[in-house]
């Protein structure tokens, strides 16, 4: 990790730059695909299949068969598993079930809100290296619980046309309606314009690497929403003299491994901790299987050493990471005063990875910086909320003047007219 020691805040920005490429680097790609898909339909996306993932299909949907193969093939402890896990993510996301909210706003102004499901969703699920089970159970369960009608996940398959058996598994526990062996940008094409066998669908949501990232963007010029703008995953720990070493380079690591774009920083008001921590990467880094992955990420991160909390908290806000993990002796500080993160991790033995797996929030986060301006996905992601009215003839009475003042005011005569006929009306009687 590159060390950096009280940066001013001028420097901050480049300092934070995450290690992505510019949407332009592979707009016109995701541009192309989406023009063919459109056009061509499952011709297209067959055809990209076979590109990327070097593999053609017929028919791309995962069959009865294939999913009951999927249940055998998994073990009886990683079943459990996903179980405890499930469970927990249904608990936590049930809990956000909120009432209808009314009140009467004028006496005879009735208004409320009232939440419905979004009828059509898609997953997207990646494979790859890294096939993420856990995913689905961090979409579907909400998704569930929401009451989506249709719930369509989308992932790629392997070099002899299979999804990992987890995710189908997983995808098949939490009810998902259909299963699709496609991946990437065509993927997330095929759910924006629908073909004869990928269902359109209204909102999409899961990760994915940066053409993923892009061709969700993309899909909001056709009428589809997102969840947000999810990319290449992300850690910030920040940490002082109590923390423990280990477990925090532990959890670098772990975001490390994700991915060669991954970043993950090390805020520290300790140069001690900053040492030991480089130490204990050095020696976790050693043993990993997916060494190689976790080296290019760490290359791309960064410690940086600051005097004082306030100083580590103003940066980490500016930063807005999508993980934070607080280990100081000061916590109280840092979650009292966050403003800017997807999911917060509090202390010595809250390791990040029980967030991604069992713990039961959700590991759907924004990254990027975008924990500024998103949330990560909730139960609400999957519903809209919807207002109601209704207003009595004392209510109409009782607002109706001032809804023709403002009309006239604007210019709108016929809004005005709509209340004066229903005021008339009234006094006829």
């Amino acid at each position: 990790m590159n060390k950096i020691y009280n940066p001013t805040p001028d420097t901050w920005a480049s300092i934070l730059e995450r290690p992505t490429k510019t949407v332009n680097d592979i707009e016109s790609t995701v541009k192309e695909i989406f023009t063919a898909v459109q056009k061509d339909g499952d011709a297209a996306v067959a055809k990209y299949t076979t590109q990327f993932d070097g593999v053609y299909f017929e028919n791309s949907l995962v069959t009865a068969t294939e999913i009951e193969v999927a249940i055998n093939t998994i073990s009886e402890e990683l079943k459990a598993a996903i179980s405890l896990a499930k469970s927990n993510v249904e608990k936590f996301h049930q809990a956000q079930k909120t009432s209808r909210v009314s009140v009467e706003t004028a006496e005879g102004v009735q208004c409320w809100q009232e939440k419905r499901p979004i009828q059509k969703v898609g997953l997207y699920i990646p494979g790859g290296t890294a096939p993420l089970f856990s995913t689905v159970l961090m979409l579907a369960v909400p998704a569930k619980i929401a009451g989506c009608n249709e719930i369509v996940l989308c992932s790629p398959p392997d070099k002899n046309g299979n999804i990992n058996p987890a995710i189908l598994y997983a995808a098949n526990l939490c009810g998902v309606t259909k299963i699709i062996k496609v991946g990437g940008i065509q993927a997330i094409a095929g759910m924006t314009f629908g073909t004869k066998s990928i269902p359109k669908v209204y909102k999409i949501f899961g990760p994915g690497n940066q053409y993923v990232t892009v061709a969700k963007q993309l899909a909001t010029q056709f009428g589809v929403a997102i969840d947000m703008p999810a990319g290449p995953s992300e850690l910030l720990v920040v940490a002082d003299d109590s923390a423990n070493a280990s477990f925090v380079a532990s959890d670098l690591l772990s975001q490390a491994e994700h991915g060669t774009d991954s970043q993950v920083i090390l805020v520290a008001t300790s140069k001690v901790i900053i040492d030991a921590v480089e130490k204990e990467i050095e020696t976790q880094l050693n043993v990993l299987p997916r060494k190689e992955i976790a080296e290019k990420a760490i290359a791309n991160s960064k410690s940086i050493f600051v005097e004082n909390d306030k100083i580590a908290l103003d940066l980490i806000n500016e930063y807005g990471p999508e993980h934070f993990i607080v280990c100081t002796e000061n916590n109280d500080f840092y979650v009292d005063g966050i403003q800017n993160a997807g999911s917060v991790f509090i202390g010595n033995y809250t390791p990040e990875s029980a967030g991604d797996y069992a713990s039961g929030t959700n590991h759907t986060l924004p990254t990027n910086g975008y924990a500024k301006n998103y949330s990560g996905v909730n139960l609400d992601s999957f519903m809209k909320s919807m207002t109601f009215q209704k207003i009595s003839e004392k209510g109409i009475q009782n607002i109706g003047n001032a809804i023709e003042i403002m009309a006239e005011a604007e210019g709108l005569q016929a809004h005005k007219n709509a209340v004066t006929l229903r005021l008339a009306e009234i006094e006829k009687r």
